[in-house]
């Protein structure tokens, strides 16, 4: 227990969301670091989203690898990144998820919906397919 009696928290689950964007010929990479979940870093991750496609970004690649879990609200930004890219007529991908978000993605069949590759050469060599 903390000193103001609130639950401890794991090592990642106080961290705060940070989003780095590369560019490459292919795709705009997203790379995530910190907990995907209501109040951590869910609205952070809309933002950025919708920032990258109002400049201009249609192709999306999202690491993941640094997430080391997501809630609903986590899950509700990855389906609005996912669905908002598809508005603009280009394609989202998520590449390396932790075990824990396979797992939820898959528990709410998301897993057959979102392209889920394993590293970042499959997932921008996909896009190119």
């Amino acid at each position: 227990m903390g000193k103001d009696g609130s639950p401890d928290r794991g090592a990642n689950d106080g961290a705060e969301m940070t989003i780095s964007v590369r560019n490459t010929d292919t795709a705009t990479i997203l790379d995530m670091s910190g907990p995907l979940k209501l109040g951590e870093g869910e609205q952070g991750f809309r933002d950025r989203v919708r920032q990258l496609l109002e400049a201009g970004a249609k192709n999306l690649a999202i690491n993941m690898a640094g997430v080391p879990i997501t809630d609903s609200s986590g899950i509700g930004a990855m389906m609005y990144a996912y669905t908002s890219v598809k508005k603009v007529g280009g394609k989202c991908k998520f590449f390396a998820p932790s075990k824990q978000v396979r797992q939820i993605l898959k528990m709410v069949l998301l897993d057959t919906v979102f392209e889920l590759y394993e590293d970042e050469a499959a997932a921008l060599a996909s896009f190119l397919k």
